[in-house]
């Protein structure tokens, strides 16, 4: 029951985060499922990859959901999404084969290091908190850049609004705009990485209730608790001023940080 509970809670916190910063599912979904799957013997092995391509399924509905409210509102930048989306799907697909292909012990490492790279970026970088003139993508960037998103974002489950928010704010977007520019970018990663997941994974789980890797009952749970969380996030909340929404984006950041390394 306690942990039905905590997957609820998580669910329903994830609904928020996915609406205010664009995380889809993976940087709350992802510390919480791996704490509970470790006290469990029989997949305690297999913990990060559950926990990761769980994460990464409930991605699809989240964001998928926050994608399409932001669209019926106009509040998509389409001049950004097309150029990224396309690459983001390219690496997405590169980064779901090599998860595959590398340990449980592995993964997690990569996740923390990921983390604190990314802290560190936005905390020691110029333009993250107070904001730049707006200014195109160059190609490169579009191309470079849109390639390694999709990667890291399938390997390790997180979306990719962890990486396309800070991209789209040093090149002058306000944090609502990469906000919601994040969510449709991430629905490539999670779409690929899900059917990656349930292919690699497939009979690789000696318990019923899981497609591969994915658990069935936690992304029933995740799901539900999160679109719960989702209409009380644009229902009751009120908007962040555009400081603090970065400044809290970081505080997030280090708390999923802490989580896993703990």
């Amino acid at each position: 029951m306690n942990d039905i509970v905590i997957i609820t809670l998580a669910g329903f916190t994830t609904g928020i985060t996915t609406v205010l910063f664009g995380f889809g599912g993976g940087f709350v979904v992802v510390p919480f499922v791996y704490q509970l799957l470790l006290r469990q013997p029989n997949v305690a092995s297999q913990a990060m990859h559950i926990a990761v391509a769980t994460s990464t399924a409930v991605m699809i509905f989240n964001a998928g959901w926050a994608s399409w409210q932001n669209w019926r509102a106009g509040k998509l930048p389409t001049q950004v999404l097309f150029p990224l989306l396309w690459f983001i799907a390219l690496g997405a697909v590169l980064g779901s084969w090599l998860a595959g292909l590398l340990g449980d012990g592995v993964v997690r490492t990569l996740f923390i290091l990921y983390m604190v790279m990314t802290i560190g970026d936005c905390l020691l970088r110029r333009g993250f908190f107070t904001g730049t003139t707006t200014r195109p993508l160059l190609l490169r960037t579009v191309s470079g850049g849109g390639i390694i998103i999709g990667t890291v974002a399938a390997l390790l489950g997180v979306g990719g609004s962890v990486m396309t928010v800070p991209l789209l704010r040093r090149h002058g977007f306000t944090m609502q705009e990469s906000v919601s520019a994040a969510n449709p970018l991430s629905l490539p990663v999670a779409l690929c990485g899900s059917v990656t997941y349930a292919i690699s994974g497939w009979q690789q789980i000696p318990m019923n209730g899981f497609l591969g890797f994915i658990s069935l009952k936690s992304l029933a749970l995740l799901v539900g608790a999160g679109w719960l969380g989702i209409l009380f996030t644009r229902r009751y909340l009120p908007a962040v001023p555009d400081v603090w929404h970065a400044r809290i984006y970081v505080l997030l950041l280090c708390i999923v940080l802490l989580a896993m390394v703990v």
